[in-house]
């Protein structure tokens, strides 16, 4: 990767954060009113309320192959054609009984008054089941149903540029973010936009976009996740000792733990590990994963990596094991053994619904 206060998130990244840490999706105001009273997590809402999306600590770096891999053209659910444009005559997705307007934050839904009342109810439930749907793709198909409903306000653009983020679709969430910036002129934003335009190769634009930053109207949260995107920006450019120095803030050396604390720490040892520093990026890991308690990153096996030390996947491993007939291992039902389900989004700093997170990165950043 992204989520703090004001927009939509992430997380970011989101998918081009440093490995392990996706950007928090933009704090979004989309983002349900359950999450935006809990405990900020470390992608800011990426995770917290589990709603949680695709990116959960796999970071940029390494979700980046599976994300292009997805492709963000190829169609979606909800009778989503090519490119995100809804297909001839396509019947909108269905609302999930658990979807409420309730569920958004209040700056939300204030804002879907502009709408006449029945069509704000529905609109509103798209935007909750969104940012809810654990599925990133299902919530995109979401996501775009409420913008064909009501296109001209600010939130729902919001909406589908975290949602587009959420499943690689650069291109298409930087337009959406874009056109929300405008109708808003919000500025968190610019960590996941930034971190699209890193994800599609145009470093200087990310760059331009951070310097576009004004520090006095961005919250604390979000100007730690665009020095995180800076951070990712810089070791692809080679400059894996600018990458380190972009992370060198007063947080680093204080015993205060913040939300977003353990993706601070997370890509300052990443950083250190591009620069050849290990040691130092070791006791970076070491920090980031006792800071993260609700296992945003993968600070531990990154740490368990440097230790030289190897875990199985048991979900692999039984799925080699086959039962007397030979038949594989089912479990109650037929079905296979899985691991439990993804993470989401989360951007930089706000409230609204998650995506929670290139990350890069939301996230995070790479």
């Amino acid at each position: 990767m992204g989520s703090p206060g004001p927009g939509l998130r992430a997380s970011l990244s989101q998918r081009h954060a440093p490995e392990g840490v996706a950007v928090t999706t933009t704090p979004s105001r989309t983002r349900v009113a359950a999450d935006r009273d809990r405990a900020r997590g470390p992608d800011q809402a990426r995770g917290r309320g589990r709603p949680r999306g695709p990116d959960r600590a796999q970071g940029p770096d390494r979700a980046r192959a599976r994300d292009r891999a997805r492709g963000r053209d190829r169609a979606a659910p909800g009778g989503e054609g090519l490119r995100g444009r809804p297909a001839a005559g396509a019947a909108r997705p269905r609302l999930p009984d658990s979807a409420s307007a309730d569920q958004l934050a209040l700056e939300a839904r204030a804002e879907l008054r502009s709408l006449p009342n029945d069509l704000a109810e529905v609109v509103a439930r798209y935007l909750a089941a969104a940012g809810l749907d654990e599925d990133p793709d299902q919530g995109y198909a979401y996501a775009r149903a409420a913008k064909r409903l009501a296109a001209r306000v600010g939130v729902v653009r919001e909406a589908c540029g975290i949602a587009a983020y959420r499943t690689g679709r650069w291109a298409e969430a930087l337009a959406e973010l874009r056109a929300a910036r405008r109708m808003t002129g919000r500025q968190d934003y610019l960590p996941v936009m930034a971190d699209c335009e890193r994800a599609l190769g145009r470093l200087d634009r990310a760059l331009a976009l951070i310097r576009e930053a004004d520090d006095a109207r961005l919250d604390r949260a979000t100007q730690i996740e665009l020095r995180i995107i800076e951070s990712g920006i810089r070791r692809d450019q080679g400059l894996a000792d600018a990458a380190v120095l972009a992370l060198r803030v007063p947080e680093l050396s204080s015993g205060r733990l913040r939300p977003w604390s353990a993706r601070l720490l997370y890509a300052y040892g990443d950083a250190l590990l591009a620069a050849g520093r290990e040691d130092e990026a070791r006791q970076a890991f070491a920090r980031a994963a006792a800071a993260d308690a609700e296992g945003e990153t993968d600070a531990a096996e990154r740490l368990d990596e440097l230790d030289g030390i190897e875990v199985e996947d048991l979900a692999e491993h039984l799925a080699g094991v086959q039962a007397p007939g030979g038949s594989g291992v089912q479990a109650p039902g037929g079905s296979g053994v899985q691991a439990p389900g993804g993470s989401g989004v989360q951007a930089p700093g706000g409230s609204g619904v998650q995506a929670p997170g290139r990350g890069d990165r939301g996230g995070g950043s790479r």
